[in-house]
């Protein structure tokens, strides 16, 4: 138990901080994808997801960790991907993002983040779990690519791994836009740590890394699986109403540590406030923490779970489902964030037009 605690804590605490200086935000990376054609936080994704595929694989090669990919729920897959894709949006963060948002006092992401558990412990165990159940059942027998194709992984690995520098030196390779350098308040590791301004590539580096320890750590309590954020979530809640120790494993600390690993760098890097959202955004933040419990569950994992760690482990069901976030994200954000722009520029337009 004390190594469940201490290692999932460390773990979590270690992604939180990370998240959290890097502004590691899925979310606004595939929305700036779609709006801003911006596409650095989504290569940063690739970047993390390469490393994490290298370091895991390489400790399966050498027997320290067990992984089956096991069936591929498509349709599941599918539809839940989507509805968190929307769900993420309306939140404004993903699993991940949520929670490490609710650790710098942002108490809108609070409110996400009680819809997110909430609406995954009944998916798991409550009302709609036979809907979940259902929709799960119909499946490939295979979820592996490599087993799909009787490729080796290492292949797809190798492919991906080179499609990713070729990815980095090219955006690398762009001129950069001067930003007018601010003054260092601090000076040495406390700068670095706490003021300085990470470039998202080295961000993922450290977030593919650290999605690599999770594996060991983890499985080393019994729990085979790396980063994951929805069932911990859902497991929060359900042992708060239950007290059944059954649902309090590695990953429930993992979460926790997230929590604390971002208020801790935001209290540092004083970025930590409370704010209170207005009645409206506590709705919506409510709807989309609901719409990303329900989405993630079905789906069988949120953007990490599926997005992060089912891509590296060259999965069908990681790769469709994270297609199918960025499709939801962008059709979302064009309801959210296009439409409403357009519609008061046209109206300012037409309000002109009627003066002149």
């Amino acid at each position: 138990m004390l190594q469940m605690v201490v290692t999932g804590l460390l773990c979590g605490a270690l992604l939180g901080f990370v998240m959290q200086r890097g502004r590691f935000c899925l979310t606004g990376g595939f929305r700036d994808m779609y709006i801003a054609k911006d596409n650095r936080m989504f290569y940063a994704l690739l970047i993390a997801i390469a490393v994490q595929s290298i370091g895991v694989f390489a400790l399966i090669q050498f027997g320290l960790i067990e992984f089956s990919a096991g069936a591929f729920s498509w349709v599941a897959t599918i539809i839940g991907s989507f509805i968190f894709g929307i769900g993420i949006v309306f939140a404004g963060g993903c699993a991940t993002g949520t929670w490490y948002r609710a650790g710098e006092g942002l108490l809108g992401s609070w409110i996400a983040l009680f819809g997110y558990m909430f609406m995954s412990a009944v998916m798991r165990t409550g009302v709609l779990a036979p809907i979940d159940q259902s929709m799960k059942s119909v499946q490939f027998a295979t979820n592996s690519i490599a087993e799909t194709t009787g490729i080796s992984v290492w292949v797809f690995i190798i492919v991906f791994v080179g499609i990713v520098l070729w990815v980095i030196i090219r955006e690398l390779k762009k001129p950069k836009v001067a930003i007018p350098a601010m003054k260092p308040k601090r000076s040495g590791l406390s700068h670095l740590l706490f003021e300085k301004r990470w470039h998202p590539f080295f961000t993922a580096v450290l977030v593919g890394l650290i999605a690599i320890l999770a594996w060991p750590l983890s499985e080393a309590t019994g729990r085979m699986y790396g980063l994951g954020i929805t069932t911990p979530s859902a497991n929060i809640l359900q042992y708060l109403v239950t007290s059944d120790m059954k649902f309090v494993n590695w990953g429930v600390f993992l979460v926790l540590g997230i929590f604390l690993g971002s208020f801790i760098a935001a209290k540092a890097s004083k970025e930590f406030r409370f704010r209170m959202p207005d009645a409206k955004t506590g709705i919506t933040s409510f709807i989309g923490g609901n719409l990303m419990g329900f989405g993630a569950s079905l789906a069988g994992g949120c953007s990490i779970g599926n997005g992060l760690v089912m891509t590296a482990m060259m999965t069908w069901q990681g790769w469709i489902s994270l297609l199918f976030i960025i499709l939801g994200t962008w059709t979302s954000s064009y309801f959210v964030f296009i439409r409403p722009y357009a519609k008061k520029k046209n109206a300012v337009v037409a309000e002109k037009t009627v003066i002149t």
